[in-house]
């Protein structure tokens, strides 16, 4: 396996992470968003991954799909909320705002161990060309 299968590997990495940390903004973002019916509440969505292995020894992560979690939603009996239903139920979203943080900070330094594989790359290649300058 070369520099440059490594490299995509980690690309295709980096790549799966932000669509993780963008999925995962979405849902902090939604986590107090109120609706009047369980159709309409927002619910927390979550990446699914796959490894790729392709021919030659490439391989990579691949996103193939962002799917809604099938928590059940948080039901508030608040009659007086303008949302409410008929009997006075307001649904809030499924988002667990802890969950959320942990798996932030599990993406964030997933994120930042592949960008260090990236810099370690450069400088394996640095080092080889030196070696050719001796």
């Amino acid at each position: 396996m070369g520099f440059k299968d490594i490299s995509q590997i980690a690309g295709s990495a980096m790549a799966a992470q932000s669509v993780r940390l963008n999925t995962i903004a979405s849902n902090l973002a939604n986590a107090d968003v109120s609706a009047g019916s369980e159709a309409e509440a927002y619910r927390a969505r979550k990446p699914v991954f796959a490894a790729v292995m392709g021919n030659n020894a490439s391989a990579g992560v691949q996103v193939l799909d962002v799917v809604e979690s099938a928590e059940p939603l948080r039901r508030v009996h608040e009659p007086g909320n303008p949302k409410a239903d008929a009997d006075g139920m307001v649904y809030y979203t499924n988002v667990n705002e802890v969950s959320e943080m942990a798996d932030m900070m599990s993406a964030s330094r997933a994120f930042e161990t592949n960008v260090e594989v990236l810099g370690r790359i450069k400088s394996m290649q640095q080092s080889l060309l030196k070696l050719g300058e001796s």
